[in-house]
C-alpha cells in the first residue's frame, strides 16, 4: 500500500512555529514600551533652571555687605523627586536703590566655597587663595582663579521678594560655562 506523505507532523510543526512567532511579536510591544518608559529619565534633557524665591529685601543690610543664602527647590534626579532640596548657595547684597546682586558661592578656580572676609568688603577662597571684590571681580591679579565669581540672574518681585536663577558653572576654565 502506498502511504500518503506524513503531512500531520509537518503541519503541526508549522502551527507551533506560527504560534511562537505570534507570541513573540505580541510580547515585543509591551516589553518595548516598558523599556522606553524605564529609560526615559536618562534621556530627558535638563530643564532650564527656574527662578527661586530666596528671601525678602529687608533681610539684606543696606551697607551692601553680602549675606549667604541656601537655595532650595524641587528637583528630579532620574526617577526620584526631591522636594525642597538644597540645590546651592548664593551671596546676595544690595547694590543701591533697591538693586540686588547675586553671586554663586563656588570659586571659579576649583569649586571650593568662597567666604566673606571679616571686614565684609571682599571674598576669599580658603582652598587656593583666590580673592574677589564685593562685585565678584578678581581682587588680586596673581589670584589662581581664571575668572571672576559667577554672577546669577536676580529679580525683585512684588516690591520686596528676591528671586534668583541658580546655576553651577564649570570650574577651572576662563570662560563661564553652565553645567548641565
Amino acid at each position: 500500500m502506498d502511504h500518503a506523505p506524513d503531512d500531520p507532523p509537518r503541519r503541526s510543526f508549522l502551527i507551533r512555529l506560527g504560534a511562537i512567532l505570534a507570541v513573540l511579536t505580541a510580547a515585543i510591544v509591551p516589553v518595548g514600551a516598558g523599556l522606553i518608559a524605564f529609560l526615559n529619565p536618562l534621556h530627558q534633557k535638563r530643564r532650564e533652571t527656574e527662578m527661586t524665591l530666596v528671601t525678602k529685601l529687608a533681610v539684606l543690610p543696606e551697607s551692601g555687605a553680602p549675606r549667604r543664602f541656601t537655595i532650595e527647590a524641587d528637583r528630579v534626579d532620574g526617577w526620584t523627586t526631591h522636594v525642597n532640596s538644597p540645590i546651592g548657595s548664593v551671596y546676595l547684597r544690595r547694590t543701591g536703590d533697591d538693586g540686588v546682586a547675586a553671586l554663586n558661592v563656588q570659586c571659579p578656580h576649583a569649586g571650593c566655597f568662597v567666604g566673606v572676609a571679616a571686614d565684609e568688603r571682599s571674598f576669599a577662597c580658603p582652598c587656593h587663595g583666590s580673592s574677589f571684590n564685593l562685585d565678584g571681580t578678581i581682587a588680586d591679579p596673581s589670584s589662581p582663579s581664571p575668572r571672576s565669581m559667577d554672577a546669577l540672574e536676580v529679580e525683585i518681585r512684588n516690591g520686596d521678594e528676591i528671586w534668583v536663577r541658580h546655576q553651577s558653572f564649570q570650574p577651572g576654565v576662563s570662560r563661564k560655562t553652565a553645567l548641565a
